[in-house]
This record gives structure tokens, sequence and C-alpha cells, in this order.
């Protein structure tokens, strides 16, 4: 056990305070919480994170702690900002995920879904397609980078094992909350409107020929124009991705200001 020995204490405790948030924020992060990275590689990327950033970030080791409830408190603390911080990229997600959802459940396919590996659930087909788009575009604009350097500034705002719950950040996420909801409308309203066209105009042929089977011909028919129009709205999830990663390190920073105390 001699190799303990060469192991500075001040060291060892500040890399192990670095490493408790590193991996706490990125196991809550919507890309690096997913079950399809191995369990391994997460504790692989954390340690490997921490060994880069604890020399050069700032960590008061008086907060190290000494007993068990301290230990206890200062992960609840960690935890909450993680849970804070990947709450606001999640929810962005989810805006395109509930456009989704909408837009495969007007085109016919409510019966067909598929295993999310995220959850392990069952979710609709139109929902993964348009979450992994999603994911592609925000890594294609550095989005993580954005989400590292918000975690690089995070030990400068907010101290280690520290976390302050305030009116500001309450009011944040609610509005955050309620621009998913206007965020899916905006992705998903073409398409859902031109689908709602679609069934009225086969509602308008059943009715004048009432010999046509029109439950044959409508459902591809729908199938065919809901992948095409769903296609062309890519480009505004690539507008509204553009628009929220613009201002994604403000938001992280507005977060991070108010839980540190403001």
């Amino acid at each position: 056990m001699e190799i303990l020995n060469v192991i500075d204490p001040i060291i060892f405790r500040t890399y192990m305070l670095v490493l408790l948030r590193i991996s706490i924020v990125l196991f809550m992060f919507p890309i690096f919480s997913s079950n399809v990275f191995p369990a391994r590689l997460k504790m692989g990327l954390a340690l490997v994170v921490s060994l880069l950033l604890y020399s050069v970030v700032q960590v008061d080791l008086t907060r190290f702690p000494l007993t068990m409830g301290a230990t206890v408190l200062l992960i609840l603390a960690e935890a909450l900002i993680g849970l804070t911080l990947g709450l606001c990229l999640r929810m962005f997600f989810g805006a395109v995920q509930l456009a989704g959802q909408v837009i495969g459940f007007q085109m016919g396919f409510a019966m067909i879904n598929v295993m999310d590996p995220q959850t392990g659930g069952n979710v609709s087909i139109m929902d993964q397609i348009g979450y992994w788009v999603c994911v592609i575009i925000f890594l294609l604009l550095n989005g993580h980078h954005i989400m590292f350097l918000a975690v690089v500034d995070s030990f400068k705002l907010v101290p280690i094992g520290f976390f302050m719950l305030q009116d500001e950040m309450m009011v944040k996420m609610i509005h955050l909350g309620s621009q998913m909801f206007w965020l899916s409308l905006k992705i998903g309203a073409p398409v859902i409107a031109s689908l709602v066209f679609v069934s009225v105009g086969f509602g308008l042929m059943a009715k004048f020929s009432p010999q046509m089977n029109v439950m044959i011909v409508a459902f591809p028919l729908k199938i065919v124009a809901g992948l095409v129009l769903f296609g062309l709205t890519l480009q505004i999830i690539l507008i509204m991705t553009r628009e929220y990663v613009g201002g994604f390190k403000q938001l992280l920073m507005y977060l991070l200001f108010f839980a540190g105390g403001g």
C-alpha cells in the first residue's frame, strides 16, 4: 500500500470533489444519461473529464465531507444542480418528442411503437425520429461544448455542496415548461394541419362517393403525406434547435447564478 503515500491528500480531495459534480451532472444530461452508453463508458468519461479539470477549477477543500451525514447532504446538493441543468435540455427535447408523437397519431401510427433505449419503454416511432434528429443537430451545433463549459463555470458560481432554490429559478423552470408545449405546437402544426385537411378531403370523398372504401385508400396516403411533410418539418427542428443553442449558455448561467445564492 505504499502507492497511497505518493498521492497528495489535497490533490485527492480536490479530485474527488470535482469528480462528484462532473459525474452527477453528466449522468443527468439527456445525451449522456441514455442506457445506450455502457456504464463503464460513462464512468470512464467522468474520470477523464475530472482529471482534466481538477487542476483548473476552484474548489473549497473545507467542504470535503468527513461524516456520513455531510456526504449525503453533499451528494443531494450536487444532484439538485445536475437535475436543474439537465431538466433544461430535457424540456426542449421533450417538445420535439411531443410534436412527433402527435404527428404519428395523426398519421395512424398510434399502434406502431418502438422501444426507447433511454427509458426501456415503448414510444412512437415519429417521436424517436424527431428526438434523434434533434440530438444530432444539437451535437453538430456544439451544444455539448456549452454543457461542459457550464459545468466548469459552475464551480465559480455554485460552491461544492451548496444549492439554493430561489423564486427566480422556479419562475424560469415554469416558463420553460410552458415553452415546451409552445415549441411542440410550432414544430408539429404544419404537419398536423395538413393531415387534418387530408382527412377532411377523404371525408368529402366518402360523402360524394359512398362506394369507395375510404379506409383502405386513406391510410397509406396519410402515411406518405405525413412522412413527406415531416421530412420538410425537419428544417423547423433545425431552426428551433439553433435558436435554443444560441441562448443555452445564458440559460445555464442564469440558473447557476441563482443556485449559488444570486
